[in-house]
């Protein structure tokens, strides 16, 4: 994979598809490897997406920075930056989306549309996971094996029951999530990003059209918070996936179908 200079920093990147640029942001510890398959299959049909490695993941540089969301927007602008880009549609992923909503906040020049999937604006108005899986959070990264790693780590992103049904996809996303493994160090940094997060009071800053995308299984970031980024984010549309759980993999499909729309 390619990597450029940005700002004090080497980022690794991924560019696939034709048409109109779409930035896609990862989450916590993940890497442009993590995508859904068939999410970047399904928009790279329509769209140029442009994925990387957020700073201190995959084969992004940790730096000795404080990691804040802001930095991790900024990272995200300057990439744009040297690859030219001087408009693209924006879609976030759980800390993608935070990252996506100070990415609009404070570079809005640079934002066609909008997309927060699976995210919360952070602060007194977020609502938290429950404690149990907030702990998961903190050992995730200590898993030792397969075994161990779906135990831990699969609860919290996929439902059961599809876990149980798509073993392939589990097998995949297993490979994916450790084939370039964040270290613990990166790991408490983007976590302390998350916690320091608060957008809620300039929500109403955003004038680009925003498209929110919640499964109702989520237990990670409890569904809730689509609904308030939804009525704090004027004309924001909200879409809940009854089925889905945080990475939205049990309706990747009508997913897809919604994405394309609005963003076509």
């Amino acid at each position: 994979m390619p990597k450029v200079k940005v700002n004090d920093i080497q980022i690794c990147y991924e560019v696939k598809g034709k048409g109109f640029p779409l930035v896609m942001i990862t989450g916590l510890g993940g890497n442009l490897n993590g995508w859904d398959p068939r999410l970047v299959e399904g928009l790279s049909k329509e769209f140029e997406l442009v994925m990387f490695d957020n700073r201190g993941a995959g084969r992004t540089d940790i730096s000795d920075k404080e990691y804040t969301i802001k930095l991790f927007a900024d990272d995200t602008a300057g990439l744009m930056n040297v690859l030219g880009i001087s408009r693209a549609h924006i879609l976030g992923l759980s800390m993608g989306g935070m990252i996506a909503q100070e990415l609009v906040l404070n570079h809005s020049e640079k934002v066609a549309k909008l997309v927060l999937c699976s995210t919360f604006c952070g602060g007194s108005k977020g609502v938290q996971c429950s404690k149990e899986v907030a702990s998961i959070l903190t050992a995730g990264t200590s898993a030792s094996s397969k075994e161990e790693w779906s135990r831990m780590v699969l609860p919290i992103v996929l439902t059961q029951d599809f876990a149980k049904e798509h073993p392939d996809f589990v097998d995949s996303l297993f490979q994916r999530a450790s084939k370039y493994p964040i270290s613990l160090a990166a790991y408490m940094r983007q976590l302390n990003a998350i916690g320091n997060l608060d957008t809620y009071g300039r929500l109403q800053q955003i004038k680009v059209p925003t498209f929110i995308l919640h499964g109702r299984q989520d237990v990670l970031i409890p569904p809730e918070n689509g609904s308030i980024l939804a009525e704090a984010i004027p004309n924001a549309k909200l879409v809940y996936f009854d089925k889905s759980a945080h990475m939205l993999a049990e309706e990747m499909k009508e997913v897809i179908n919604v994405l394309t729309e609005f963003l076509l």
